[in-house]
């Protein structure tokens, strides 16, 4: 990824869809700021809009009344998260048909994180979903949804090759998904060459590449270092000596993520997931640049219903 940005992306019609990611709100304060943060992406007119599932459920009801929200009270297509952890299946097969109830149509399907924390070994609940391919294969059982998945250029930490990572995700397209969305990267190359692998294995699902602008570095390269992705010099280089200013790195935090995206779309990706962090300017921005353009209702309810 090098080179400047090209202009030219900005003018005509844009060339990408997107979707965006979004984490139940703790606090009071916190469910301001979604709300601001999804008003203000909502007239760009995603594809669909997912909010997350906390590490053991413990999201579960916050997760399910912010769907049940959005559903409600906007246009969007909301796709709810759902991991197999600390759950039986019964107790998971609920949480599917409550989402159902709520009129969602798309679900998020993932292993999840051990209880134990990020990095400890992971143990099936006895009782439940062992892995994210048994628990979409129980999604699409259930009813006739849309199953997302994740997806690991550079392998998830645990698997022990990038190839048996590749088998991972054939097994959870044979039971059923029809996307999967990747863990962030910095270095586009990863990405394609990742690209490369799966299609030679035989997957032609969509692998929507999933962007985290970064406006804090030290909180990024954390996030990095527990999922596998790798943070380039380059990209420490960039954020050098900013540690106390917040303006100059929203700055060049929206260079870095325009150059990113800018780079895949000319390299052919037509749709980007963008992990927002529940904050909304930066995001906005970038889609800005990619030529997307604020939507009437009706253009967010096309745009949703696909």
């Amino acid at each position: 990824m090098s080179g400047p940005v090209r202009a030219s992306r900005a003018v005509g019609k844009p060339p990408v869809s997107v979707s965006f990611e979004f984490f139940p709100p703790k606090t009071e304060e916190m469910e301001r700021t979604l709300w601001a943060s999804i008003d203000r992406l909502a007239p760009l007119a995603p594809r669909f809009v997912s909010v997350t599932y906390g590490a053991g459920g413990s999201t579960r009801e916050r997760t399910h009344a912010t769907v049940a929200r959005i559903v409600k009270e906007t246009a969007l297509a909301p796709a709810a998260h759902l991991t197999c952890v600390a759950a039986t299946r019964a107790e998971i097969d609920e949480v599917v048909r409550s989402y159902a109830e709520a009129g969602v149509k798309h679900i998020v399907a993932l292993r999840g994180d051990p209880t134990t924390g990020v990095g400890t070994a992971y143990a099936p609940h006895p009782g439940g979903y062992a892995y994210a391919a048994d628990l979409v294969a129980g999604i699409k059982r259930l009813g006739d949804f849309e199953v997302s998945v994740s997806a690991y250029p550079e392998k998830h930490p645990e698997s022990p090759s990038i190839d048996a990572d590749i088998d991972v995700l054939a097994g959870k397209v044979d039971a059923g998904a029809s996307r999967a969305i990747s863990q962030f990267f910095f270095d586009n190359d990863v990405y394609f060459r990742y690209m490369d692998k799966v299609r030679a294995r035989g997957i032609d699902i969509p692998i929507v590449p999933g962007i985290l602008p970064v406006t804090n570095f030290k909180q990024a390269a954390k996030f990095a270092a527990a999922t596998g992705a790798s943070m380039p010099s380059w990209l420490a280089a960039r954020f050098e000596g900013l540690d106390d200013d917040p303006e100059t790195r929203k700055l060049i935090a929206a260079a870095v993520a325009a150059e990113q995206v800018m780079d895949l779309v000319d390299r052919g990706v037509t749709d980007i997931h963008f992990y927002t962090l529940n904050r909304a300017d930066l995001v906005y921005a970038v889609c800005h640049l990619l030529g997307l353009r604020p939507q009437t209702a009706e253009a967010v309810l096309q745009a949703a219903a696909g």
